[in-house]
């Protein structure tokens, strides 16, 4: 979606620098015409000749190219862009851009640009965390601005890759799928995602390994396509990208009621619903009010079924809305996905397998198969990311 875009290229004087090289190939290879802007600080990084021969195009850096009164119009960049990119973007350009301080050309270029922009932060950990940097993060945002940051700054450690630029491959596919046709355009999809806690007492419960990744994942996917996105999440550790969370209902529960009583209260208004929660199929009838103590070795904890919230819905289902669950097996998959599919009156259902090792629960990939009334496609193994655009594809081909 890219071919034709017209894309203006922000360099600032970071370490990862050397990867706009990257960055442009990509553009360039994907039919975007590029255009660099470049701080003063950057080509210290890396050279304007290098730049320059990449995107068959002079590098701009300063406000006069030359001596005879020739200036570069910060104005007819604004206009003439599809897009702008800043990659890296150190923290001292982000403050200069969520302040407006105008004292180079690519800031110059920022605030006259007409276009939707797009952020690659590149800082170390302390730089990152500090509470100015994440004030400016936050302002820029609610300019409307998009920043693209590392898919592994949302692991359960919240930490690790945080402040690194994201990968070249991957800043070009962001842009490439924000270019896409917004497909989901007015629909109302509710996600349900990560697993579900039963209390055993106030310091234990019943529950599951279950990330969530998923789920958010196909959230992210379905609110760039347009989707108004309700997320019904389970108690995770994985966060929205910032680019999302405010496109996004997040409601948080810990258990399997709360769930329930969530979905129930929602899916009425939604026009699709994409469950992909690992919920807890029982909890314990009773739950102690104290901790309980070591005793004897033969405690035994009396559990009943928790609601099917897949179940339910598929009887609260109307003509217009399309269902779609998850099965997760480790035995006999397809027949139980099928029986599945059939007994809570789904659209569609995605299976995936415990015995594909690293593709299920705390995995950053997945390996499935989408089983519909007319047959089962199988996919191969990529990121969550990606596969949630497969599935994605196949809601909306429902409507």
């Amino acid at each position: 979606m890219l071919k034709g875009k017209k894309i203006v290229l922000g360099i600032t004087g970071s370490i990862a620098a050397y990867k706009a090289c990257y960055i442009i190939r990509g553009l360039i290879k994907a039919g975007a015409e590029v255009q660099v802007v470049i701080t003063p600080a950057g080509k210290e990084f890396i050279t304007p000749i290098t730049l320059s021969a990449l995107t068959q195009k002079p590098v701009v850096s300063e406000f006069f190219s030359q001596r005879d009164g020739t200036w570069n119009s910060h104005v007819k960049l604004g206009l003439w862009a599809d897009a702008m990119l800043i990659a890296p973007c150190t923290a001292s350009t982000l403050g200069k851009m969520a302040n407006g301080i105008a004292d180079n050309m690519l800031i110059t270029t920022y605030l006259s640009m007409k276009a939707p922009v797009f952020i690659a932060p590149a800082m170390d950990l302390d730089m990152y965390q500090h509470p100015t940097t994440q004030q400016n993060m936050q302002r820029l945002l609610s300019f409307g601005n998009h920043i693209i940051e590392p898919a592994s700054g949302f692991l359960a450690s919240g930490l690790e890759g945080k402040g690194r630029m994201e990968e070249p491959d991957n800043i070009v596919a962001y842009l490439d799928h924000y270019f896409e046709r917004k497909d989901l355009q007015g629909k109302r999809i509710m996600i349900t995602a990560g697993p579900t806690y039963e209390k055993i007492d106030p310091v234990r419960f019943i529950g599951n390994y279950s990330s969530g990744k998923m789920g958010f994942a196909l959230a992210e996917e379905c609110a760039r396509r347009g989707a108004d996105v309700t997320l019904i999440a389970g108690p995770v550790h994985t966060q929205l990208s910032p680019c999302y969370a405010h496109l996004v209902n997040r409601i948080d529960v810990e258990s399997c009621e709360e769930m329930y009583q969530a979905a129930i209260q929602h899916f009425p208004q939604q026009d699709a619903a994409i469950l992909c929660a690992a919920v807890a199929d029982f909890r314990p009838q009773t739950i102690a009010d104290q901790k309980i103590k070591r005793g004897n070795d033969d405690l035994v904890i009396h559990l009943q079924p928790t609601h099917d919230i897949a179940a339910q819905l598929g009887q609260m289902k109307q003509a217009h809305q399309v269902m779609a669950g998850f099965a997760l097996e480790t035995n006999d998959e397809e027949a139980n996905a099928q029986k599945k599919l059939a007994k809570k009156n789904l659209d569609f259902i995605v299976l995936n397998s415990l015995r594909n090792p690293g593709t299920c629960f705390q995995s950053d990939e997945n390996q499935i198969s989408i089983i519909d009334r007319n047959g089962q496609r199988d996919y191969e193994r990529k990121p969550k990311q990606a596969v949630a655009c497969d599935i994605i594809d196949e809601l909306s081909r429902l409507f």
